[in-house]
C-alpha cells in the first residue's frame, strides 16, 4: 500500500527526508509526514502519476468465453 523507506530512497535519489520532500514535490507526487518524520507514500498514487501499471492490474488476466460449450 505505501512506499517504504529505502524505495523512496531509490525514487528520489536523495537521503535526508527534507531532500526527499523536495524531490517528491518537484514529482508532484503526494505525500503525508507521520508523527515520527517518516514520510508516507501511497504506492498506487506513484504508479499513476509516474506511469507504471498497478502490480494488481498487470497481472489480470482477461476473460475471454468459451462459446462453443454454450453451445453443445
Amino acid at each position: 500500500m505505501f512506499l517504504d523507506a529505502e524505495e523512496i530512497r531509490e525514487m528520489t535519489d536523495r537521503k535526508t527526508r527534507v531532500a526527499q520532500r523536495r524531490m517528491l514535490n518537484a514529482l508532484g507526487i503526494v505525500y503525508r509526514i507521520r508523527a515520527d518524520g517518516g514520510l508516507l507514500v501511497l504506492r498506487s498514487h506513484v504508479e499513476r502519476e509516474l506511469g507504471g501499471a498497478p502490480a494488481a492490474a498487470a497481472r489480470k488476466k482477461e476473460f475471454v468465453p468459451n462459446w462453443s460449450a454454450a453451445n453443445a
